[in-house]
């Protein structure tokens, strides 16, 4: 077992235990306050802590399979959170081909790009060439109703959903001095890092929380709950330079400028589902809403961190 395996599954070890505790825990407190299950907030925990059990396992598996593994997840994840996208847009009849080309064409080439390792093309391929493709396709069908509304919808939703995620498993490409192979625990860092930032934030809200940090958006942030959350995610971050081509101090810059852009990428995403009127995404992780709000943290925090690494650690 080389070192990189060696250091994935300490980290998985460690999760599996905080997750073990939280069940742990979780079960207390069904038994002891919602034996019947009528207390919602207790209900709703452990509806999330099985859901994390479900996909820190499909992660897992994924990291252990290599690159293939972790590509062809961040694909489906893509295709998943580009449909909830979808869903809530101004499309019409005439946005059909669009929409073809966003799911079937757009979104493979992205990943084969970022599979085949050619960094000067899937760095601007929906940017520059998605973005003039779409409007053109839509003209064409003759509706004009509404069209710089859904084609602006359709291309923030490529740049959400395909182009800012496909940067997770495109660390596997940067090529950094020393680091060789172990590249997928920079996958592992940056998840771990934002995930981490979301469940303190939440707890330091919910132990010392009392001003909105932004009430319009996200009634449950808070300005003390923003703070511990991201201050403990930068310390943790510092915590797993071990697993990573940073030293300590690097590795606790970097966990803090991803902590902060998680945050900003929920309020983004936390406004443009106030502005469609619904509460999540979707329904499909049961206590997390769809794959948009698990993601929402990641997709700001993805492309800023693989261009850092890639500036000052990769020789790519």
């Amino acid at each position: 077992m080389n070192q990189t395996h060696v250091h994935l599954l300490t980290l998985l070890a460690g999760i599996a235990g905080m997750l073990m505790a939280a069940s742990a825990a979780g079960f207390v407190l069904q038994r002891r306050l919602s034996p019947d299950g009528s207390n919602a907030v207790i209900e709703n925990l452990n509806a999330r802590i099985k859901a994390w059990w479900a996909m820190v396992i499909l992660i897992a598996l994924a990291f252990l399979g290599g690159r293939a593994g972790v590509i062809l997840l961040f694909a489906l994840c893509s295709f998943a959170a580009l449909r909830e996208f979808v869903t809530l847009t101004n499309a019409r009849r005439a946005d059909h081909w669009a929409l073809a080309a966003a799911f079937f064409v757009i979104l493979p080439v992205q990943y084969y790009l970022v599979w085949v390792d050619w960094y000067g093309l899937y760095s601007i391929f929906i940017p520059v060439y998605a973005f003039l493709l779409l409007p053109i396709v839509s003209a064409l069908r003759g509706d004009t109703d509404r069209y710089l509304i859904r084609i602006a919808e359709v291309q923030w939703a490529l740049m959400i959903c395909v182009f800012c995620v496909s940067h997770v498993p495109a660390l596997l490409s940067l090529q950094i001095p020393g680091y060789e192979g172990r590249n997928v625990l920079l996958i592992a860092f940056l998840v771990v890092v934002v995930q981490l930032s979301d469940v303190l934030q939440y707890v330091w809200g919910k132990l010392l929380g009392r001003r909105k940090i932004a009430p319009l958006l996200s009634p449950s942030k808070t300005v003390e709950g923003f703070f511990g959350g991201v201050a403990s995610a930068t310390i943790i971050g510092a915590g797993l330079w071990w697993m990573t081509p940073f030293a300590p101090l690097q590795a606790g810059s970097l966990a803090l400028i991803v902590a902060l852009m998680g945050f900003f990428g929920g309020l983004v995403m936390s406004a443009i589902k106030r502005d469609r009127g619904v509460k999540d995404w979707g329904h499909l992780i049961a206590g997390h809403g769809g794959f948009i709000d698990r993601l929402d943290s990641v997709i700001f925090s993805a492309p800023i961190f693989f261009h850092i690494v890639r500036y000052w650690w990769s020789l790519t």
